[in-house]
């Protein structure tokens, strides 16, 4: 307990000075006219991963290898796990939506970079996909917006999101055993906490797909919406987390995400230990002082 109570109480005090230090290089910059609230504040330059920058501090960041299905290479993860991690710690940036395109979300991992390797190429090899699941590490809210296929490292990563979004026309499947391996960046894992040990066991050891509809109602996701909504339905929600106190949504993200971790008393103990830590935010002031002079709150970020 004590130990958790240090691990809150240094994220309050990194979140609460402010350490959200820009570690952009200004080449990967481009600046764009900024006259509308919806038009992009600039993009980082990448090949495989579109990233847009909104005056809502919302960032698009769109997979974007199309003729792939947007299947993961080893320079589109390296890509993805650059951007999230750069705006992580970007402070223009209060909320990240994850999206593909119509067809596909994500189709895994790109096949023609793993069919050939031996178990002495993959064992390095491992630090690759590592990358994705280390992606649960990003501190700000993360919206996985899918249509079309999500399957495989395509549905491991909208599952590292903190809420996914669908179309009426996506699909999710972690289909590895048909291929002769199984899940590696947190398929078996997370899935089970999601749909529970019967449907997990059932997806992960015949590779079927689930559909929207299936997905809605084992609780995958969260909102099931025409296919034409997917992008506008997730902005419309980032919006609403973007417009509150950042610290106080890292530390109400942090609390959810323990109760993966954590059994039931030591999850109470840890967000009981995080309650406790917003009382040094400036923003928890704001937030009951607004409530009891029936005004709107004036967030800092503090």
């Amino acid at each position: 307990m004590e130990s958790a109570i240090r691990r809150i109480q240094n994220i309050s005090q990194k979140i609460n000075e402010n350490e959200l230090s820009v570690n952009l290089i200004s080449s990967t910059i481009v600046p764009t006219d900024n006259t509308d609230q919806n038009t992009n504040c600039d993009k980082y330059k990448y090949s495989t991963v579109l990233v847009n920058i909104r005056k809502d501090k919302i960032a698009i960041v769109t997979l974007n290898r199309p003729k792939a299905n947007n299947a993961f290479s080893s320079e589109s993860i390296t890509e993805l796990t650059l951007v999230l991690r750069d705006l992580d710690k970007d402070d223009r940036v209060h909320c990240i939506v994850i999206t593909g395109n119509q067809k596909a979300f994500c189709c895994g991992a790109d096949l023609k970079e793993l069919q050939n390797k031996s178990y002495q190429e993959m064992v390095p090899q491992g630090q690759m996909i590592d990358k994705i699941a280390n992606l649960k590490s990003i501190e700000k809210p993360m919206i996985a917006a899918v249509n079309g296929y999500a399957l495989g490292g395509g549905c491991e990563l909208a599952m590292i999101c903190d809420i996914i979004i669908c179309g009426e026309n996506a699909k999710f499947s972690q289909p590895e055993v048909k291929i002769g391996t199984i899940p590696g960046a947190g398929g078996t894992q997370r899935l089970i906490k999601a749909v529970g040990k019967s449907k997990a066991m059932e997806l992960t050891m015949t590779g079927r797909m689930m559909n929207a509809q299936d997905a809605k109602l084992y609780n995958l996701v969260s909102q099931v919406v025409p296919e034409s909504q997917t992008l506008s339905v997730s902005l419309k929600l980032a919006q609403e987390i973007a417009s509150l106190s950042l610290p106080i949504i890292k530390a109400n993200k942090l609390a959810v995400n323990k109760a993966l971790d954590l059994g039931q008393q030591e999850g109470l103990e840890f967000e009981r230990a995080v309650f406790v830590s917003t009382f040094a935010f400036d923003d928890r002031r704001e937030g009951m002082n607004a409530f009891a002079t029936k005004r709107a709150p004036k967030w800092t970020n503090h």
